[in-house]
């Protein structure tokens, strides 16, 4: 049912935690599975630097939290915005249709945390 790559992000989650003092915090919820996801993010310069991230949820959902924190750790704000839900699914080796909701979780809470950095900071 789930992939390799799934499973090692599950049983093996990269960045868990939290960051203190972080820049910015984005959280989303699904209430029909209960889903929770939480991201903090540090950023300096325009750039990700740190990422960490707490999730309630179902191997789907914290792999995909996992993986989100991969793909942007180091990139540019404007190159985090654009993952998307599929780019999350895409990079765990798929996922099985009734979990895809989980990836579009991770995806959007990074949108969330990258939306209350810019909030902070109208200035950039």
């Amino acid at each position: 049912m789930y992939t390799k790559k799934v499973k090692d992000h599950f049983m093996n989650p990269r960045n868990v935690g939290s960051i203190e003092n972080a820049d910015a915090q984005g959280e989303i919820g699904n209430p029909q599975c209960g889903d929770i996801m939480h991201i903090d993010i540090k950023v300096e310069n325009g750039v990700i630097v740190d990422i960490k991230f707490q999730t309630f949820g179902c191997a789907a959902a914290i792999a995909s939290s996992s993986i989100v924190t991969e793909l942007v750790k180091g990139k540019t704000l404007e190159e985090a915005e654009k993952i998307t839900n599929q780019m999350v699914a895409d990079e765990l080796g798929g996922l099985p249709p009734a979990k895809m909701h989980c990836s579009n979780l991770a995806a959007d809470a990074l949108k969330k945390a990258i939306q209350n950095y810019r909030e902070k900071h109208p200035e950039l």
